[in-house]
């Protein structure tokens, strides 16, 4: 893999896909190794941004491709398909851009535009630990002349470790959030490799410390008002994580498929010489298949969904993204998690020996899945269709 100095441009949701899945073809080679020996994935990641895939989402008046979410959505589940960290590490530079989108001046668009698709990544320091609940922010930013000081301490920073920017929620001095673009060699911001999550293990998702950290007016964006109207915020983050989901439970049927295919020895009772003929296991197979595909098209339609909510935001066609994208997150988290174990079901115990790596499906489906719980996804569903009641709005549902 070598790495190039130039940035492309992507212009078209075909060129986008195009690029996506000769990346995957690279990135999933050295997965299982990247996993087992938690090696961040650094010069991956300088290829993925030098692609041009980091700057699909900016819109077309800015000079990005301004690509559909449905083209966005794929894109992230190819990545993922071929390694669920490499799939999880842009989420929030996506999220951020969609902040920005939402809630940047057009100032601040041009300027954080034009260095996304000069090849920067932003990361992410929102979420905090020791709140009372995972919403809760405590990480301050205070006046200081023309600027602000930022004060506290990040976990899950995903993707903070390989960025040039991290995007910050901080609270202001009258309690309202806002997100600050932090460069990240900023003096008094300390990055910290401290994620030992058994799953997704090279997304670098860490602690993120800041101390009296500077930050310039013009790099801090209103946050906070982006869930106190109908915006495509928490959607925009929703079917991300579907699409990583998605991408990892399309990993393991495929690597289900291969070893069965190539590997697995058939069952005495089943009669049968080779393990493909075996009805039992020709049965689950159809059954992850449908799922599977039922989990593809359910993402392809939440992308349409969050498109016509992009395109006119209110609360009927933001509540309408929502649902739609809550609906793909919920069979997303199911079947990541079933392929993931039926692939052991199926392949039998040859496929549990370390060396084919076979079990971080599992682990990065169940770790990524707890993003946020899945059951409230039902109940925002059911509420929804049964008694006409739109979902919250905030950023998971």
């Amino acid at each position: 893999m070598t790495l190039s100095h130039h940035v492309a441009v992507i212009t078209s949701d075909e060129q986008a896909l195009i690029v996506a899945s000769d990346l995957a073809e690279d990135f999933k080679r050295d997965s299982a190794l990247r996993d087992r020996e938690r090696r961040l994935p650094h010069p991956e990641l300088e290829v993925f941004s030098r692609s041009g895939l980091w700057g699909i989402s900016v819109p077309k008046e800015y000079g990005g491709a301004g690509v559909s979410n449905v083209t966005l959505a794929k894109v992230i589940a190819l990545i993922a398909q071929a390694d669920g960290s490499l799939g999880q590490i842009p989420q929030n530079h996506f999220y951020a851009l969609e902040v920005l989108r939402v809630n940047g001046s057009d100032a601040q668009k041009k300027r954080l535009y034009a260095e996304v698709l000069a090849g920067q990544r932003f990361g992410n320091a929102l979420a905090e630990l020791g709140t009372k609940t995972a919403h809760d922010r405590v990480t301050s930013l205070t006046r200081d002349g023309d600027g602000y000081r930022i004060n506290g301490r990040k976990f899950y920073a995903t993707g903070a470790i390989y960025a040039q920017r991290i995007p910050t929620s901080v609270v202001d001095e009258n309690g309202v959030q806002q997100l600050a673009f932090v460069p990240r060699d900023s003096k008094g911001l300390t990055v910290i490799d401290d994620w030992s999550g058994f799953g997704q293990r090279t997304t670098g998702s860490g602690s993120v410390v800041f101390e009296d950290v500077y930050v310039a007016a013009e790099d801090v964006i209103p946050f906070q008002s982006a869930f106190e109207r109908p915006t495509t915020v928490g959607p925009l983050a929703q079917i991300l994580h579907a699409a990583i989901d998605t991408g990892i439970a399309r990993a393991a049927y495929e690597d289900a498929l291969h070893f069965v295919r190539t590997k697995t020895r058939p069952w005495i009772d089943a009669t049968h010489e080779k393990a493909i003929d075996d009805p039992l296991s020709i049965k689950s197979f159809g059954h992850l298949a449908i799922r599977l595909h039922a989990t593809e098209a359910l993402l392809e339609r939440s992308g349409e969904f969050l498109d016509k909510a992009q395109a006119e935001m209110n609360a009927e066609t933001v509540a309408a993204a929502s649902i739609a994208v809550a609906e793909a997150r919920a069979i997303s988290t199911e079947i990541s998690l079933a392929a993931g174990t039926t692939l052991f079901e199926l392949a039998g115990s040859q496929a549990t020996l370390i060396e084919h790596g076979l079990d971080r499906h599992w682990r990065n489906a169940r770790v990524h899945t707890l993003h946020d719980p899945v059951r409230w996804k039902y109940h925002a569903v059911g509420n929804y269709y049964l008694n006409d009641e739109n979902p919250p709005l905030r950023g998971t549902i």
